[in-house]
């Protein structure tokens, strides 16, 4: 087994060093440029966006909304990458991996709206007559680019990313932070136990379709946000006095002469890197999948969504984390993933922190593994149709979740690492040409919001493009008053 870790350590390595992080961070800077910083310029534009509501059908059912679709990416997002992601980066980066977190942040959410607006675009109908909607990188892919093998490429490697790997990281975690907790953890029936429980509780839950997903998603990703918030909140205004020196920590271990000369400042540029994708998944491909599901009158609706996510994961969520940890300031060595972060929080507020850290994992790692399961089967129905490979695959997710849970915690980190790093690569290499119509899209959008109307898409809009099937001239598009070149792309 070691010898395998190793083998996957070094293609990690090299995987992200030389190729997917100057990818990742040219292809943000990109956007951020061409948008005019859209993640920053549009804020309060998101926070209106995300409350609104979609009308029942004329069959009665609801669809699926923005803040419903926001919730199944956030699910799949706020995970334990927010809580042992990030312990996992202080430790091998130092606490500068945290100021890494924030940047990748800050221009990722310029590829998450680029990536999520264009999922919108070119989303399809279910077609197990439901009403419901797919769509994300292999779907824009095939329609957008008009090839179909990357996003049958990018099928097959988010399928296997978050139906499997992640959902076992999920499970494993689950499985270590409730054998600290719970009386006979450490015993050798706890694992296989816990993750026959979690298998059984996951097959429950993904039976419903994504109306049940989003149903799901949208109780226990508030409850759990809040409750982890406010233990985080409390272990910081309790060591109030040693939020100067962290912020301190974290600006001078991103910048640092001395991590510099020791060679550390390279580990808290990657490992920020890594885990800020692991936890918001911009430019991921990931989010656009749930993104496609929401029902919009405009595209950019959800991008705008999508973006305001990868904040709420990494500047809120993750950053809570960090403090937690750095403001108790562990002994980091022997710990790592959530166990680092448990033991934060016992050391402040006592043996009672633990056990509530415990259930706020499980409801991380839970939603977490629906978010991931939904991706994966939204990517079956571009790969085939044919009935009995969907029953098949939701059989592997639950055996994965089983087996993670008696797994080991380093190989699977670093399998994640790998499939994750191949799935930002397809990504990221098909919204860079298509991102132009990304930016059109935003220019309409914007254009109708100066003339104070609720922006509205058909493909009259953009007769030019094909591929686009789910927003029809149904309904004439209100008249804008705009420049005639408000929709070229400069």
């Amino acid at each position: 087994m070691s010898t395998l870790d190793s083998v996957i350590v070094g293609l990690n390595d090299g995987l992200w060093t030389y190729l997917l992080i100057p990818l990742v961070i040219c292809a943000g800077l990109y956007f951020t440029v061409r948008s005019r910083a859209v993640q920053l310029r549009l804020f309060p534009e998101m926070l209106r966006v995300l409350t609104d509501k979609s009308q029942p059908r004329a069959d009665g059912s609801k669809p699926v909304s923005s803040f419903g679709a926001f919730t199944i990416s956030a699910a799949a997002r706020v995970g334990t990458g927010n809580i042992a992601g990030v312990a996992t980066a202080i430790t091998l980066g130092g606490a500068g991996a945290v100021f890494w977190m924030w940047v990748m942040a800050l221009i990722g959410g310029a590829s998450a709206f680029v990536e999520s607006a264009l999922a919108q675009l070119y989303k399809v109908r279910d077609r197990d007559g439901s009403g419901t909607y797919r769509g994300g990188p292999a779907y824009y892919m095939q329609r957008g680019l008009g090839r179909r093998w990357p996003g049958a490429l990018f099928a097959v490697a988010i399928t296997v990313t978050f139906g499997f790997v992640f959902n076992a990281v999920q499970s494993n975690t689950i499985t270590a932070v409730a054998s600290g907790s719970v009386s006979g953890g450490g015993q050798g029936w706890f694992a296989p136990a816990a993750g026959l429980l979690l298998a059984v509780l996951l097959g429950v839950a993904i039976c419903g379709g994504v109306r049940r997903i989003a149903s799901v998603t949208t109780v226990l990703v508030p409850v759990m946000a809040v409750v982890y918030l406010l233990m985080g909140a409390a272990v910081v205004l309790l060591n109030l006095g040693d939020l100067p020196r962290v912020l301190g920590d974290i600006v001078g271990g991103a910048f640092g002469f001395k991590e510099l000369a020791a060679g550390g400042l390279g580990a808290a540029i990657q490992q920020g890197i890594r885990r800020g994708m692991f936890s918001n998944e911009a430019g991921l491909g990931s989010a656009p999948n749930a993104g496609a599901a929401a029902e919009v009158t405009h595209p950019v609706k959800q991008g705008l969504v999508q973006s305001l996510g990868v904040f709420f994961d990494t500047l809120l969520i993750c950053s809570m984390t960090a403090f937690i940890i750095l403001t108790t300031t562990p002994e980091l060595s022997g710990r790592q993933g959530a166990d680092l972060t448990q033991s934060a929080l016992t050391d402040t507020l006592g043996g009672w922190a633990g056990h509530v850290l415990t259930a706020v994992v499980f409801l991380l790692a839970f939603s977490s593994m629906i978010g991931n399961y939904y991706y994966g089967e939204s990517n079956i129905g571009f790969l085939t149709q044919r009935a009995w490979v969907l029953p098949v695959y939701r059989a592997v997710v639950l055996a994965v979740v089983f087996l993670g849970a008696l797994g080991s915690v380093g190989v699977v980190w670093n399998l994640a690492d790998v499939f994750m790093g191949v799935m930002a690569l397809i990504n990221l290499l098909a919204i860079l040409p298509l991102s132009a119509i990304a930016f059109r899209l935003l220019d309409d959008y914007q254009a109708q919001r100066r003339a104070g109307r609720d922006p509205v898409f058909t493909g009259s809009r953009m007769p030019d493009l094909r591929g686009v099937e789910c927003w029809p001239d149904e309904r004439p598009a209100p008249a804008v008053e705009r420049r005639p070149d408000a929709l070229v792309d400069h």
